[in-house]
């Protein structure tokens, strides 16, 4: 008998390597600066757009997910979640945490440019006892502005239960 894991196993597998574009629109000042304060960060830099040394926080662009218009209600999740951010499981009646990030920083956010996403299913690995099994879908995300290349690559493992 097939369970919801083996479901989103089956789903994810067949998925490993394919790439998804999203387009996160362009990095606006407003939006970084309320970035930085729910951040509770007390640099000026990144809190003072009028500052010559203004900069966008270095963790705002790995946490975009969407881009400034958001989402219809139907693409998230009842814990909401979009139903889309865990791979193979949308629809199903799973528990999800995060279980881990690694950001590697190739440059600076620039504010102004146009940002897009690309996002790769990496590997799926069932984990646990058989009696308390769980997968770790780990999914790489490469963050690109227009002008200016790479900005950052963001690997993050989800744990399904």
């Amino acid at each position: 008998m097939s369970t919801p894991l083996d479901t989103v196993h089956e789903r994810v597998s067949a998925t490993i390597g394919t790439r998804e574009h999203r387009d996160l629109g362009s990095i606006r000042p407003d939006e970084t600066v309320a970035f930085a304060r729910a951040c509770a960060e007390d640099d000026p830099r990144y809190l003072e757009p009028d500052r010559p040394d203004f900069a966008v926080h270095p963790l705002y662009v790995p946490s975009l997910l969407r881009g400034p218009s958001g989402a219809d209600d139907d693409v998230y999740r009842p814990d909401g979640m979009f139903a889309d951010e865990v791979p193979g499981t949308s629809g199903l009646d799973v528990r999800l945490m995060a279980g881990g990030q690694d950001i590697e920083f190739h440059r600076g956010p620039p504010l102004g440019e146009h940002i897009d996403v690309d996002r790769t299913v990496d590997r799926v690995e069932w984990k646990g006892r058989s009696d308390a099994r769980f997968l770790l879908i780990t999914v790489v995300k490469t963050y690109r502005a227009s002008a200016a290349g790479a900005l950052a690559t963001v690997t993050e493992r989800f744990i399904v239960r």
